[in-house]
């Protein structure tokens, strides 16, 4: 940990144990894709089996639920280590809480697959969903680097390349490759999810001759018409004014837009549901929202 001795931790005790824990296991983005990898999947233990299907080409895990929406959910990982089971816990606990159908997508990821492979396999998927689910209301959603994918998504279903969504839901989205906000200087280091390791993810999806920008939606020219929106949101995140940027620029579009920011909380938080309160609330926050679409 690299914060202040002489100030308090901004971190809430349960929060910084957790944090401690996950970023001693974690390697800085020198080491490469192939060992943060195996970092991202050392601890999953078994995966309860799941439904699995082809998008359209795109391999996609299926949470089956009766209710409504269907949600399409992009996983994070700096679009380099996350996959399926990374996130099938919290696709487990949307689809628990909620009674939806959660779609988790198997995005190409980079470098061996740079911007737009992956955004274009999130879309492939949403127009697979719409096409079996048809009359359900359909969300988009993802955290992280799966938040950008799910923000582009519906960005490109707005502009005819894709179906009508009733909402997104972004979860500490990572929206916009300058990283210029202060959130980005002050949480850079000490916080699990650290600034270099953010411009490394972005370095890798991009690649030396892509456009950072175009790949940046929270850079978008225009916003409005988009679905409604719910923004799930750390305190103590590189990421976290970005994520707030986006939503002012949302909501002064006239789109609903709605934040949850949780205070004492790091860039990945939600993944400490059972362990963290603050988890589970936001996983409810978050249910409740989804419930919600729609209707």
């Amino acid at each position: 940990m690299t914060t202040d001795p002489l100030r308090t931790d901004p971190l809430t005790p349960a929060a910084r144990a957790l944090c401690d824990a996950m970023s001693a296991g974690f390697p800085r983005p020198e080491a490469g894709a192939e060992a943060l990898r195996a970092a991202a999947r050392a601890h999953l233990g078994e995966i309860p089996p799941a439904l699995s299907a082809s998008a359209n080409g795109v391999p996609v895990r299926l949470y089956e639920g009766r209710g409504d929406p269907v949600v399409v959910f992009a996983h994070g990982g700096g679009w380099v280590l996350g996959d399926l089971d990374t996130h099938d816990r919290t696709c487990r606990a949307l689809a628990s809480r909620t009674g939806a159908t959660v779609v988790s997508v198997d995005y190409r990821r980079a470098p061996e697959h740079r911007f737009p492979a992956a955004e274009d396999d999130v879309c492939t998927a949403l127009g697979w969903v719409a096409d079996r689910c048809p009359g359900r209301p359909l969300v988009v959603a993802g955290d992280s680097s799966g938040g950008n994918l799910a923000a582009a998504a519906a960005l490109r279903a707005r502009d005819g390349a894709g179906p009508a969504l009733a909402g997104q839901l972004l979860v500490h989205p990572a929206l916009d490759h300058r990283l210029e906000g202060r959130s980005a200087r002050d949480f850079a280091e000490g916080y699990f999810h650290t600034t270099a390791h953010m411009r490394w993810y972005w370095r890798q999806y991009v690649g030396p001759d892509g456009d950072p920008a175009a790949a940046s939606p929270g850079l978008a020219a225009d916003v409005t018409g988009l679905p409604p929106a719910l923004l799930v949101l750390a305190d103590c995140d590189p990421l976290r004014d970005e994520g707030l940027a986006h939503a002012r620029r949302l909501s002064a579009a006239g789109v609903p837009t709605e934040v949850h920011l949780h205070t004492g909380m790091f860039h990945g938080f939600l993944g400490g549901a059972g362990l963290l309160p603050e988890a589970d609330a936001a996983l409810d926050g978050a249910a409740a929202w989804l419930r919600n679409c729609g209707r």
